[in-house]
């Protein structure tokens, strides 16, 4: 990196297709990026952008059929993890890379124990006897703030709120100490109060383990709020990603620009109307050969139906997949 520091996960060109009746979908189109020791990286996009695809490509969750990682490398500790065997990723999963998924009921098994659970992979992956795993497991759920630990480990997940089982959700994925924790989009369900102290704890955690965190959102509002850098993802590629701050404050993609103004601004003046992305998402069942935001994009012009834009440094760790700049159209007119 430029910087000096090696990522603790360096991807490069992951491409992912589904296998359906009415031909390929190309879900992850060329995808490459990084993630430094401690960092948090925002991922961002609508629904079916490829955000949650590409990250259950890295460690192979996706079921195969359909799925199919059709080329790239993930590298993590020296390793391309495509090439791992499923031994190797069984042992991996869990014990050095962790995942939070969007819907805890439907991620906890309903006839176990929170505290089976949890002592499951502490005594699997670190060879911790039943004493052990159990204090642990206590210790874990008093780490993400669930009251009365030790006695809460024989409850059910349904004895818990949305908000609990989302801690115990973060409590499992923490289990191990793992290196790289992914967090798919955890808080969409919660309400906004519940949503807030989740992110506080995540803020806290990371402070306390220092772990590398990808938190996968479709909320802009959470990411000015947590991350380090941002990856905006659109028709199953990344189309821009740059430090926090200098995207909010200088976006070069139109997609990335026309997604900050769908967001409310908390001001204490009126504010114009929100903005609406007209169009929908691109269709994927081929190879994108142009950029698959042209037919929504208000400074799409020829070569954007003619060749899809490689990603570009604009400076300040910044780059854009874009044949429009905003620069040069400034000079234009001005």
């Amino acid at each position: 990196m430029s910087d000096g520091v090696e990522p603790v996960l360096d991807v490069r060109d992951l491409k992912t297709v589904f296998h359906t009746r009415g031909g390929e979908i190309h879900a992850v189109n060329s995808v490459s990026f990084h993630l430094r020791p401690g960092e948090l990286l925002g991922v961002v996009g609508e629904s079916g952008s490829g955000k949650s695809v590409t990250m259950m490509s890295l460690i192979r969750l996706l079921p195969s059929p359909p799925a199919e990682v059709r080329s790239g490398t993930v590298m993590f500790g020296g390793r391309n993890l495509l090439k791992a065997t499923d031994r190797e990723l069984r042992r991996l999963r869990g014990r050095e890379i962790g995942f939070i998924f969007q819907d805890p009921m439907t991620s906890l098994n309903p006839v176990f124990t929170v505290g089976f659970q949890i002592i499951e992979p502490l005594r699997k992956h670190m060879g911790l006897n039943g004493a052990q795993a159990r204090s642990r497991a206590a210790e874990l759920l008093d780490l993400v703030g669930i009251p009365d630990a030790r006695r809460r480990l024989r409850d059910f997940p349904h004895q818990f709120s949305g908000g609990m089982r989302q801690r115990v959700m973060i409590a499992i994925a923490l289990a191990c100490d793992p290196k790289v924790l992914i967090a798919d989009e955890p808080t969409t369900a919660l309400d906004v109060t519940i949503q807030a102290q989740i992110l506080e704890l995540v803020k806290d955690l990371r402070r306390q383990l220092g772990m590398a965190i990808v938190w996968i959102t479709h909320d802009l509002g959470v990411i000015a709020g947590i991350a380090d850098r941002v990856m905006v993802m659109y028709g199953g590629q990344v189309v821009e990603q740059a430090p926090v701050r200098e995207l909010f404050a200088d976006p070069r993609h139109p997609y990335t620009r026309a997604l900050l103004k769908t967001v409310p601004s908390v001001r204490g003046q009126r504010e114009p109307k929100l903005k609406v992305i007209e169009g929908q998402p691109p269709m994927l069942g081929a190879h994108p050969a142009a950029c698959p935001f042209r037919f929504r994009c208000e400074h799409a012009f020829d070569r954007c139906g003619d060749e899809n834009p490689l990603r570009r440094d604009v400076g300040h760790g910044h780059d854009v997949a874009c044949h429009w700049n905003p620069a040069e159209t400034m000079v234009a007119h001005g």
